[in-house]
């Protein structure tokens, strides 16, 4: 969002109709509440409820987009002020990351609330469902078009609610809702998880992000005297705020507090463990949350931050340093969480569960893409407006090819698990012999999370590579490289186990195509990331400079194209080269050789202590339990036998002592005159005694 000065800060735009992006939504679960409370409880009429109301927000949000790619960003804001004393008013931003960013979520909560109704439609608490789950769009399009910080949060908390409710819908915690194998513990601490504790494990991890997320809000607002982004980002283009911090030493950590939230959101380490374990929700919520919603919260606030805190770059070479600062943090954490979660996945025996970790690692590629955008700064080798066109680009692009091929895959994958009646991988196989589209499906969204071209997960890739290589962040670079082999490698084993090798378990039945009501949904995304792909150097390059420019960064054409002009760059080739290499050794070790991977468990102490290791998530979550929960558990026990303590002294040891001081007064007071006078004329001589040696 790099603006002229005052240019956004007054509305250009009546605030509808482009409220109804998530006013729509909003209603629609309002009148599904209704429609509970009243008895009816068909699911026909709540499933396509939520759909209509979604489908209608989506459309809004269509129509909003090409006007902004047209004529420009929309800024839509209400006639009153809704809490006057902070000047905090109900508006709609829409520029071009606001606008695609709702499209992608109206669009894919459209097609997996269709899922959804076939999915749903023998299981139970389906109103409760269908709320929950419309309830959750709008917040999501509620935090992607709002023009002020505490309307986002509003929004941002709303998901965070309903993620809650969602992840927790199956609350009577039967074992085929859990995530982990059952009885399995790592260091002593359960790695097992039913639904109920799943959600209020994603509540707390989140909550933790949150308060950073305040704390920085009113930062900004002290600094600032306003939450209204556009205004923001017109004060940072002057210094203003971020001079002020960065005079101090401050600014990069005050704006690493402020970006807590955007990474609880998104999962990234240390706060990843709270998504892996959401998939005890059922599976549409799995691929909502993962592929349109929650989870690319916090990448929105950092590709909406991001820009606004490049302003600051322009206006002060002191601000530049601290900002580069910031950027190389986030993007080594972003480096970090692709590379940890994608060697989880490599031994994850739960269908859904690989999948998860595949999306925290994805993830972390887009947090790397924009924030290694943002450390070239301490290059010099590039201006701001450049240095905010690739981070939006590559941040963006990843994002929307993810949030396709991911949504496909978590929809195929809820099918594959009703047909093996388990959400173990172990129970499934051969399943190409009898669900073509589907398997066909999966090959092509998996061929896009391996970065194969030209499926869009290539390119997307590529860009967040390209912007650490430019940032020279080599060990940023070196673990975007060796995850993108992993990933390959993972992905491929996952689909081979599935598709194309026979069951390990025993199996009574065969599988069939999925309805078409759950089909055509997954088929039309998987074909998507194809077509995205091959299309890519068609329309992307055209699109992302519209972006940029509605964000008031002046991209040439030429500079865009160079950026998404991938070249067989040294990286590039390497990046290629390991995938392949990995895709050739798994092709191998399961198709050619048949390795027996149980028995090398079992035989290899080595084996399984690195199996062990990885399949207990590097005992992360163990160690979180251990010194966290254990030590505040600790803690209350200390404070605990403290108060028992203080109970004890003030009911039992000071009536004590009292008590024992009465009985000797009453031992002095015997009734007898001539015992006090020889009581008064001992201690009066003691006094006269005193005074006689104090005064010599």
């Amino acid at each position: 969002m790099i603006v002229e000065t005052g240019s956004l800060v007054a509305p250009n735009s009546g605030l509808m109709p482009w409220a109804l992006i998530w006013g729509i939504p909003y209603l629609g679960a309002a009148i599904l509440a209704i429609l509970y409370y009243l008895g009816v409880e068909n699911k026909a009429v709540h499933g396509w409820g939520s759909v209509v109301s979604i489908g209608l927000g989506a459309l809004v949000a269509v129509d909003a987009l090409f006007k902004v790619l047209r004529e420009g960003p929309i800024y839509a804001a209400s006639t009153t002020t809704w809490v006057p004393w902070i000047n905090v008013g109900v508006g709609v931003y829409l520029d071009g990351l606001g606008a695609v960013m709702a499209v992608i979520v109206g669009v894919l909560s459209f097609l997996i609330a269709v899922y959804s109704v076939e999915y749903m439609r023998h299981s139970w608490g389906i109103p409760r469902y269908f709320f929950f789950f419309t309830f959750f769009v709008a917040s999501m399009l509620l935090l992607v078009t709002a023009d002020n910080l505490i309307l986002m949060f509003i929004g941002w908390e709303g998901t965070g609610l309903a993620s809650y409710a969602l992840i927790g819908h199956w609350y009577t915690d039967e074992e085929e809702y859990w995530v982990g194998v059952p009885g399995r513990k790592a260091l002593g601490i359960p790695m097992y998880f039913t639904p109920s504790h799943s959600g209020v494990r994603a509540m707390l991890f989140t909550r933790i992000g949150d308060i950073g997320m305040m704390i920085g809000m009113a930062t900004l607002f002290l600094l600032t005297g306003t939450f209204s982004i556009p205004e923001i980002a017109v004060q940072a283009s002057h210094g203003g705020w971020m001079v002020t911090l960065a005079s101090k030493g401050v600014l990069a950590a005050v704006l690493l507090v402020f970006t807590l939230g955007a990474l609880a959101k998104s999962a990234q380490f240390p706060f990843q463990e709270w998504l892996v374990t959401a998939m005890t929700g059922p599976t549409p919520v799995s691929a909502l949350i993962h592929a349109a919603t929650m989870v690319k919260a916090g990448v929105y606030f950092m590709l909406r931050m991001a820009p606004v805190f490049l302003l600051g770059a322009a206006a002060s070479g002191l601000v530049a340093g601290e900002l580069a600062k910031y950027f190389v943090i986030v993007a080594g954490l972003g480096a970090i969480t692709a590379f940890m979660l994608a060697t989880m996945a490599l031994v994850s025996n739960e269908l859904k569960l690989i999948l998860a970790y595949s999306t925290a690692s994805q993830l972390g590629y887009m947090f790397v893409g924009v924030a290694a955008a943002g450390a070239i700064l301490a290059t010099g080798h590039a201006e701001v407006g450049e240095i905010a066109s690739l981070g939006v680009a590559a941040g963006l692009s990843h994002l929307l090819s993810h949030a396709i091929f991911k949504a496909a895959l978590f929809l195929i994958a809820g099918w594959l698990i009703h047909a093996a009646h388990s959400r173990f991988i172990d129970y499934m196989g051969n399943y190409a012999k009898y669900m073509k589209l589907t398997a066909l499906s999966l090959w092509l969204a998996g061929l896009s999370l391996m970065a194969i071209p030209p499926m869009s997960g290539f390119f997307s890739k590529e860009l967040t590579l390209k912007s650490a290589e430019e940032a020279h962040l080599n060990w940023v670079l070196g673990l975007g490289v060796l995850t993108a082999g992993l990933t390959a490698a993972y992905t491929l084993r996952m689909i081979l186990r599935v598709l194309h090798l026979p069951p390990k378990k025993e199996v009574h039945e065969h599988p069939h195509e999925a309805p078409p009501l759950m089909l055509i949904p997954y088929f039309l995304l998987a074909l998507t990331a194809l077509v995205i792909g091959i299309a890519w150097f068609q329309f992307y390059p055209s699109l992302a400079k519209a972006i940029s420019e509605t964000l008031g960064v002046e991209a040439a054409i030429d500079t865009v194209k160079a950026v998404f002009g991938i070249s067989l760059s040294a990286v590039t080739a390497t990046t290629l080269g390991w995938v392949f290499t990995n895709i050739a050794v798994v092709a191998v070790l399961y198709l050619l050789v048949k390795t027996d991977f149980d028995r090398i468990l079992q035989t290899s102490k080595t084996a399984r202590v690195i199996h062990d290791f990885l399949f207990d998530r590097w005992y992360i979550n163990s160690i979180i339990y251990i010194l966290i929960v254990g030590g505040f558990a600790g803690f209350s026990m200390f404070l605990a036998g403290v108060d028992h303590v203080i109970d004890l002294a003030y009911h039992a040891a000071i009536p004590a002592l009292f008590a024992l001081g009465a009985a000797g007064l009453r031992a002095l007071h015997r009734g007898r005159s001539d015992y006090y006078l020889m009581l008064y004329v001992y201690f009066a001589s003691v006094l006269l005694l005193f005074l006689y040696i104090a005064w010599g």
